[in-house]
């Protein structure tokens, strides 16, 4: 019929186009790398699927299905491990969450100095920590608290004490000296993020608080505060997701004999299964259960975050 309208497909212009295509071809090799380094080497979850014995190749050695997965509550000594490792990570990493404030007190602390020169001696030298290595950490902390260490050499001098204080073998307090030196490591490093969020706030709002007379802590209170805390609740979920990652380094090089039920963490756990015990399949089954766990942990934040902030963050 004549009175009948015809619709048509909307052609993509094609400068459009091909700034798609180009775009695409810019973040090609970045996808290359990530299926290259983060999905490739998910390969080796097969090893959790055989009792594989190197050097055999994984071709000759036998299936065993859930067996490993398994062994892992098999005996009430593994029952046992399991329970120290997981109460060790859920410890470490609850002291990290219930302390995830304070590199935004610190930055704000750091904001409020007078002196711009004596503001950037203190940022320089509590930034420097994270790019030490833990192994020179460890290194310090020996040099000052082994048994020959500075700190008891002085208490001994002193007349203060007659033996060495064992303050690195010592068990009561491993928890808090681990969160102590994980804190001293990267205070400063955790707080650049919220500097730069304070750098970011209108500076008329905090004139127009002076104009109806508030005074320093009522400006940080009422107006630097709120101004962080959509930075504060997105770090925080984050730490959430990776709830089960405390990382290895800082456990591996302060583990010891006198130590090892209150410091073995799941990462150090699988460390010390696989390399050190030679269980490779034992410890992939682990560190597979940790990954399932982390990625659940991920959704369950991202949905919290969508009922709470009314956008996700993947």
């Amino acid at each position: 019929m004549y009175g009948a309208k015809v619709k048509t497909k909307k052609k993509v212009p094609f400068n459009k186009q091909s700034k798609n295509v180009r775009m695409f071809l810019m973040i090609l090799p970045f996808l290359v790398l990530l299926f290259l380094f983060s999905y490739l080497p998910l390969y080796g979850w097969t090893y959790a699927f055989f009792d594989y014995r190197p050097p055999k190749s994984l071709s000759d050695c036998a299936f065993v299905g859930l067996d490993w997965f398994k062994s892992m509550v098999g005996t009430p000594e593994k029952r046992q491990q399991l329970w120290e490792v997981l109460r060790n990570t859920f410890v470490m990493s609850g002291l990290g969450l219930f302390t995830a404030w304070l590199p935004m007190a610190f930055a704000i602390l750091l904001s409020e100095l007078g002196s711009k020169r004596f503001k950037k001696i203190v940022q320089t030298l509590t930034t420097i920590p994270n790019f030490i290595s833990w192994v020179l950490v460890f290194s310090i902390a020996f040099s000052l608290f082994s048994s020959s260490g500075m700190a008891n050499n002085l208490l001994q001098t002193l007349g203060i004490t007659e033996k060495p204080i064992q303050f690195l073998q010592d068990n009561s307090h491993t928890w808090l000296n681990m969160w102590l030196w994980g804190q001293w490591k990267g205070l400063g490093w955790g707080a650049i993020m919220y500097l730069a969020a304070i750098s970011g706030i209108d500076q008329e709002l905090y004139e127009a608080a002076k104009v109806d007379g508030a005074g320093r802590f009522r400006l940080i209170w009422h107006i630097t505060v709120p101004c962080l805390l959509p930075t504060f609740f997105v770090l925080l979920i984050m730490n959430v997701a990776n709830f089960l990652n405390n990382g290895m380094d800082q456990y591996l090089v302060f583990q010891n004999a006198f130590n090892t039920n209150k410091i073995q963490v799941l990462d150090l756990y699988v460390y010390n299964l696989g390399i050190k015990a030679g269980n490779y399949s034992l410890a992939t089954a682990i560190s597979m259960l940790k990954s399932i766990i982390s990625i659940s942990l991920l959704f369950c934040v991202n949905g919290i975050s969508k009922i709470t902030r009314g956008e996700s963050i993947v």
